[in-house]
């Protein structure tokens, strides 16, 4: 039991091993489901290349007619070690980049201390309150699919030119047009998403590093 806002309400929780051995156990509990917490190991890249087929599995398990539109989903960055991260700097091992979680980022250690639980019970609440649809707007969550996207997109860019959606040879006009843009999508204090800090920053070193070349 959990006390949202003045509610007080009664959550059920599954845990669905993950590991494709456990599969026909866990496609029982995929009908009804109404909350998905993905959590995934922050030193395995496996795991966080397994995020999209368990999401894609849940989608098969429920049917042509459902859809996640109307589920929540949060992820959940596990198995956080602060000492793992010497002095908050990133680095790369066998092309999985490892990096200290910001303030946004360090979503949980253990599900029951989960940094965004309550935002995720609210917007449970207000799915069951608006008849097991999601509130129009994306309320609860509080960020949009352009942000997210947009993060997802400069975690995994190439180069600066990359992060800030440009291509090699745009003027010093179009890299700060880009990165204004961007910032103002991303910036951490209005923007909830998870990784909004780190792709804030890395859009202001893309910044930096192009203007410092582009006469």
């Amino acid at each position: 039991r959990v006390q949202i806002r003045d509610r007080e309400i009664k959550v059920n929780i599954f845990d669905m091993a993950g590991h494709p051995f456990f599969y026909e156990v866990r496609n029982e509990f995929y009908k009804d489901t109404q909350g998905v917490l993905l959590v995934y190991d922050v030193g395995s890249k496996e795991s966080f290349d397994s995020l999209d087929s368990w999401l894609a599995e849940m989608r098969q398990e429920l049917g042509p007619h459902a859809s996640l539109d109307n589920v929540v989903v949060v992820v959940c960055a596990n198995k956080i070690n602060p000492g793992d991260f010497p002095g908050g700097n990133s680095h790369r091992e066998s092309g999985w980049e490892r990096r200290e979680p910001g303030r946004q980022e360090r979503t949980a250690r253990n599900l029951p201390e989960c940094r965004n639980s309550q935002t995720f019970y609210s917007a449970l609440l207000e799915l069951c309150e608006n008849g097991g649809k999601r509130p129009a707007g994306g309320a609860g969550i509080g960020f949009t699919r352009e942000q997210a996207d947009a993060i997802r997109r400069i975690r995994s860019s190439k180069d600066s030119w990359d992060t800030l959606g440009l291509k090699p040879g745009a003027t010093r006009e179009e890299v700060s047009k880009a990165y204004r843009r961007l910032a103002v999508l991303l910036h951490p204090d209005k923007c909830p998403a998870p990784g909004s800090e780190d792709a804030f920053k890395a859009l202001g070193s893309a910044r930096a590093a192009l203007l410092k070349n582009i006469p």
